[in-house]
């Protein structure tokens, strides 16, 4: 008797430990349950913590993800406003907002994010097509990523999603078109290299000539000044000479042939037809420079001599 007792208890407490298990739920912090029995929503809890239900069949609970979810869209071709084909790759974050509501709209997450998809594709072409290229990658693409997640937001929420965040990963032209647009700029690149060369040589040429002109100028001005400085000291010098002819004219006559016969009696191919007593040779004849047969008193005759 008391093993079928024990026996017995043993059922017991395993049946209610069944019941129990198939009668509770625990809802965790990142999730919302909803409680359907027979299909039909009987209540919906948002809050963590441990809560009854019937068992199953009665009533069962399906779970929801209250933590933002990430939706890649596939990369769509557009046409913005300046009639540029573009490749735009966007992607979006959402919660649910609403666990009811999306319960009753779409179920499960893999239909929301068809749904989502679709809304997010069509707001994107729509916006994207009313704007420029320069738009969307440089001036102006904050903006219109927060004007595609407003348009979303308020068509999305009759699916009790929220839209966190709509971003464009890539916004670029096709491959034909970008291998076109690099040709184009490759192009104008080499234009503006070539300009700059040309203006580069022209201010070269400019300069050279400049500076060329302002050469010969100071030249010429150094010439100047050198001639007028060898003119004064030829003069200097012509004055000088005077002062001494007339202080000792024997002494210049003596110099100046001196000079003449330097300047005559050269190696190499000089030639003189003159008579042995000639002026030019009285020093030769007479240290004193006085001609044969001529007085004491004769004065020396100074002998013409090529200047200096």
């Amino acid at each position: 008797m008391n093993g079928f007792l024990r026996i017995g208890v043993l059922a017991v407490i395993a049946v209610a430990a069944i019941v129990f298990y198939a009668a509770t739920f625990v809802v965790q912090q990142t999730q919302s349950a909803i409680v359907l029995r027979f299909g039909a929503v009987r209540s919906v809890v948002t809050q963590p913590g441990l809560y009854f239900k019937l068992p199953a069949p009665f009533e069962q609970v399906t779970y929801l993800d209250n933590r933002i979810l990430d939706l890649d869209l596939p990369a769509q071709e557009i046409i913005a406003s300046d009639q540029k084909r573009l490749v735009v790759d966007a992607f979006t974050r959402y919660r649910i907002s609403d666990p009811l509501r999306f319960f009753q709209a779409v179920n499960n997450i893999p239909r929301a994010n068809s749904q989502l998809a679709s809304i997010v594709n069509g707001n994107v072409r729509s916006v994207l097509a009313e704007a420029s290229f320069t738009a969307m990658v440089r001036t102006d693409r904050s903006r219109l990523m927060n004007r595609i997640r407003d348009d979303v937001n308020r068509e999305a929420a009759r699916f009790g999603m929220t839209v966190v965040d709509v971003r464009l990963r890539r916004v670029d032209l096709p491959a034909a078109n970008s291998q076109a647009v690099f040709q184009r700029m490759q192009t104008e690149r080499q234009r503006e290299a070539a300009e700059a060369r040309a203006l580069g040589s022209q201010q070269s040429q400019e300069i050279r000539a400049k500076a060329e002109r302002e050469s010969t100028i100071i030249v010429a001005e150094a010439q100047r000044q050198s001639d007028e400085i060898r003119g004064q000291g030829e003069g200097e010098r012509n004055r000088i000479f005077a002062e001494g002819f007339g202080k000792d004219p024997e002494f210049f006559a003596f110099y100046r042939s001196m000079q003449a016969y330097e300047a005559s009696l050269k190696a190499g191919d000089t030639r003189m037809l003159l008579t042995p007593d000639s002026p030019f040779f009285r020093f030769f004849n007479d240290p004193t420079g006085r001609r044969p047969g001529a007085g004491n008193d004769a004065a020396p005759a100074t002998p013409a001599a090529p200047r200096p």
